[in-house]
């Protein structure tokens, strides 16, 4: 009896080490797609009036928790009996980050050169129901979680199954997590360096480093937008060349960056023009 139990605890700790190190490789894989993650939820977590940040941000939080919770299952099924589903899937993602990225670009620079449409545009965005934003961030954030397990779960194809499923499982909660979690330490920097200006009674070191901080959140949160957008268009053009032959032996000579650039943009113009036509053509026939 003592013997089985200890071959049995010997399994679990061979099975634990598997998964540990099946971890660390699939983390290291998505780390590329996690900096983007992270850009680009960033972005999209800010601009919320400083007491609805950490709720909104919470309720973003639960919403990627719940998408990793549908995806991983529905994944692993796809993986073993239509894998072709998984790329079609990824590529359609892609598509939506692809307009996503190119509508955000279009905006910036028509607001950048029409002050009045600017501000038209900025009253539009103040009015917009948080509820409707949250439910962009999730959006948004079920596509690049798509992503994130399946490459978590391409590291891991030639192990077992239970390999899998834990790997799968300990990346995508490593993402939330730490995703999110940074993200909720940059909304919060302007408080953070308020509560240092309060406690420090004379204009000494405290208080230079607090105004720092609050100076320094809207410069973050201006290039977090830029760079949020440059995600958006980079991850989709991945997309587009890993999962695509034609796309991927297309200008060889490119470096991977700028044909993912524009890949995202070319596919992102022509996806927004088809849905700028579609939304025009229902206006018309309603």
């Amino acid at each position: 009896m003592a013997s089985g139990i200890f071959a049995v605890l010997d399994d679990i700790a061979a099975l634990m080490d598997d998964v540990a190190l099946a971890s660390k490789v699939a983390t290291e894989k998505t780390a590329g797609i996690l900096g983007d993650d992270l850009a680009v939820n960033a972005e999209k977590a800010t601009g919320f009036l400083s007491s609805r940040e950490i709720p909104v941000l919470w309720a973003i939080t639960k919403g990627s928790l719940l998408n990793k919770i549908i995806i991983i299952p529905i994944a692993l099924l796809l993986n073993y009996f239509l894998p072709i589903a998984i790329k079609i899937i990824l590529v359609l993602g892609g598509c939506y980050l692809a307009y996503e990225g190119v509508e955000k670009m279009i905006h910036y620079f028509s607001t950048k050169f029409g002050k009045k449409s600017h501000q038209i545009e900025v009253e539009k965005e103040d009015n917009r129901d948080e509820k409707a934003k949250i439910k962009d961030a999730i959006t948004t954030d079920f596509i690049l979680s798509i992503e994130i397990v399946i490459i978590a779960l391409g590291t891991v194809l030639t192990e077992s199954l239970p390999v899998q499923i834990s790997t799968v499982i300990i990346v995508s909660f490593l993402a939330t997590v730490g995703v999110y979690g940074i993200v909720a330490l940059i909304v919060r920097m302007d408080d953070f360096g308020f509560r240092l200006i309060r406690r420090s009674k004379t204009s000494g070191f405290l208080q230079k480093v607090g105004a720092l901080f609050v100076r320094a959140l809207p410069i973050v949160i201006r290039i977090l937008a830029v760079v949020g957008t440059i995600a958006l268009i980079l991850v989709s053009g991945g997309i587009f060349v890993h999962n695509i032959d034609y796309f991927h032996h297309l200008f060889p000579v490119l470096p991977d960056f700028m044909k993912e650039m524009i890949l995202g943009i070319l596919i992102g113009t022509i996806v927004l023009t088809m849905v700028t036509i579609g939304k025009k053509f229902l206006v018309k026939n309603k």
